[in-house]
């Protein structure tokens, strides 16, 4: 029962949702109204103004039928009328008593419950001052009745047929209405490939009508909306461009300023500064880059493992990174310059905040179920409230509202991890490891992707310096 109560949930959410079957049901409950009406009015017809019309005609003609069989009834002619004709005939008399169809239900031509309940009934299956009813001269009564007929000889089938046919006009209302509705399929396609970003198939244009109309403006749209993402990518590498430079020679020059005892304080706060201007402009970049649904990887084959071995080896600090890397891992196509930002801003933020703790940090790679890679850098140091722990991955949010120079940035590091993992079709997931917070990162196997991401366009520089836990 609750299989079957499932079955009719699914089955009513499908026909809500496609507009193909609800026209079909449309179609259907027409077609069988119609029907109805047609046959209802088909029936009156037949049974007021074609009896009133018919009848002086048939009565007529059964007047002719009672002289044809003579007076007295000769059972001869009888049987010959009944052999020509369609009918029946039941003759009750003084001398002849015979009956043409003796096993049949003798009702008149026209008779029916209105004139069974008008007229009454003699009890011979006839009723009163039925006018296919005569008497002949000698005091017989010779009564009429239709016999049998090809539609009453064969009524399964000619209802057989009627099923067949009209399965068949719904078939073929089925095929018209999937035909005119073939656009919806293409414009449903086109938007989920404009979606992932791939916009150098337009949708197909199969008719000029309303439908076409459509496709063709949403293709226009998509045109619309990738030299707007061209502009945007433009921008944002002018922007690169055009700040860094000028970041780039007031370092310069404040490096080059004369290193005495007096001016050395100032200079080092200077080149922080500029240090830090120039890690959140790239960082801020970055994240404009991996937030949209149009990101640029560049793919390629990448020895995770050894990409994570090179990564904790270029980290600056006296504190060890402690290395827990499965055997046997998969090797994934992955954009190496951003899983190598992924890694170092993960560990950058495991030794800031797990300093002073007993043991180092720990990074882990094991192999994941579904043919991916588990990525797993856990420190051992305070922690978070719980309360903070949903948001360490939203952009600009520090755990420490303080906002000390000497915890770090601006809350962008554990933000790009999220988007970086994203891109890849992967998730990052932050958990309290009591003590420390343990950073999970899947990523899906190769040729996997969980997102619309773009694998093409061109690279940029997107290291950043000094990151942060948000």
């Amino acid at each position: 029962m609750r299989r079957r109560a499932s079955a009719e949930r699914r089955w009513r959410h499908r026909w809500k949702h496609s507009l193909r079957l609800r026209l079909i049901t449309v179609f259907v409950l027409l077609a069988l109204a119609m029907g109805v009406v047609f046959l209802g009015g088909m029936q009156r017809v037949f049974t007021t103004g074609w009896r009133d019309a018919a009848k002086p005609l048939l009565v007529d003609y059964t007047d002719r039928l009672v002289a044809e069989i003579g007076s007295p009834p000769d059972i001869a002619r009888a049987q010959a009328l009944v052999a020509r004709l369609p009918i029946t005939i039941r003759i009750d008399g003084p001398t002849v008593q015979w009956d043409s169809h003796p096993d049949k239900d003798r009702r008149g031509w026209w008779s029916d419950r209105h004139d069974r309940r008008a007229t009454g009934d003699d009890g011979d299956g006839a009723p009163r001052d039925a006018w296919f009813r005569r008497s002949t001269a000698d005091g017989h009564v010779v009564t009429f009745g239709l016999g049998a007929s090809p539609w009453q000889d064969k009524p399964h089938g000619i209802g057989w047929l009627t099923l067949a046919l009209l399965l068949a006009l719904i078939l073929a209302a089925y095929g018209y209405v999937r035909k005119l509705l073939r656009p919806l399929d293409d414009i449903r396609i086109g938007a989920e490939r404009f979606g992932r970003g791939d916009f150098d198939q337009p949708i197909p244009l199969r008719r000029r009508d309303e439908l076409g109309d459509l496709a063709q403006r949403i293709n226009t749209m998509a045109h619309d909306i990738r030299g707007m993402l061209d502009a945007k990518r433009a921008l944002l590498l002018a922007l690169s461009h055009e700040l860094r430079s000028p970041l780039t020679r007031a370092r310069l020059n404040a490096e080059l300023l004369p290193a005495t005892d007096e001016g050395a304080v100032e200079r080092d706060a200077l080149l922080r500064d500029l240090n830090e201007m120039r890690d959140l402009i790239t960082d801020l970049l970055e994240s404009e880059r991996l937030a949209g649904p149009h990101t640029a990887l560049h793919r390629e084959p990448v020895d995770l493992a050894a990409l994570v071995r090179d990564s904790a080896g270029e980290m600056p600090g006296a504190v060890t990174v402690r290395l827990d890397l499965a055997d046997n891992l998969p090797t994934l196509a992955l954009d190496r310059t951003r899983m190598r930002l992924l890694v170092r801003n993960l560990l950058d933020n495991a030794q800031r905040y797990g300093a002073g703790a007993v043991q180092p940090p720990v990074l882990s790679l094991r192999p994941a179920a579904d043919g991916g890679v588990v990525l797993e850098v856990r420190d051992f140091g305070p922690g978070v409230d719980d309360a903070q722990l949903a948001h360490l991955t939203e952009p600009f949010f520090r755990a420490d509202s303080a906002r000390q120079r000497t915890t770090g940035g601006v809350g962008l590091g554990m933000y790009l991890c999220r988007l970086v993992a994203e891109a890849h079709g992967g998730t990052l997931q932050v958990r309290q490891a009591r003590p420390g917070l343990a950073v999970e990162v899947r990523l899906p196997p190769e040729g996997v992707s969980a997102g619309p991401r773009a694998d093409h366009g061109g690279r940029d520089d997107h290291q950043s310096g000094q990151r942060d836990r948000p």
